[in-house]
């Protein structure tokens, strides 16, 4: 099998936000900024690498009947651990997602890639799809907001790049969200050879 192949149709071919549409939830409400949406894919990474590892480990053992519960309890116990990760050493950063930490327990991308891939796979190569769609989902988020936070609040990452005559506040609301969400689908379409 070839990992290289599945890194890349995570973040390319499969990728959760701009192909899937996948887990929007997350990818509208916490996009304000740049930050924002890169600790946010980089929290729901990390569950997924970490949930898909070890339902591939837990696949043969796993009744058919109880397979998807057991899958949201591995969910949960990481996106716990990781909860109490964030609080401890990064408070800014659950400060600012608040509540949507808890919530990537019932994110479709995890529990989809749960159960498409790491229940009929390796670990290893469960491994290297959790962090292609990872990366992917990160990568997306991270793009929706810096071209949120340029455009709504003139900086991106906290460096101030536009005076405060040029922000545009719609791109900091929920319909900016929608509204650069459409129009980055429509250029990684076309950049794909989609209409």
């Amino acid at each position: 099998m070839n990992y290289i192949n599945i890194i890349k149709n995570g973040i390319i071919k499969d990728n959760p936000t701009f192909v899937l549409m996948l887990g929007m939830c997350p990818t509208l409400a916490t996009t304000t900024s740049a930050l924002n949406g890169l600790s946010m894919g980089l929290a729901t990474m990390a569950v997924l690498i970490c949930t898909n590892v070890v339902i591939s480990c837990m696949k043969s053992i796993t009744p058919d009947k109880v397979r998807i519960p057991v899958f949201i309890v591995v969910i949960a116990a990481f996106v716990t651990i990781l909860q109490l990760v964030i609080k401890a050493f990064l408070p800014d950063v659950d400060k600012s997602l608040g509540l949507f930490i808890p919530l990537i327990v019932v994110n479709c991308i995890i529990l989809g890639r749960a159960e498409a891939f790491a229940a009929k796979q390796s670990p290893v190569a469960s491994l290297f799809d959790g962090i292609g769609i990872g990366l992917g989902f990160t990568l997306a988020l991270t793009l929706l907001g810096i071209v949120r936070e340029v455009l709504g609040a003139g900086s991106v990452f906290g460096f101030t790049l536009l005076p405060e005559t040029y922000n545009i506040l719609l791109f900091i609301l929920p319909p900016g969200a929608f509204i650069t969400l459409g129009f980055l689908i429509a250029i990684v379409n076309r950049l794909r050879g989609e209409s």
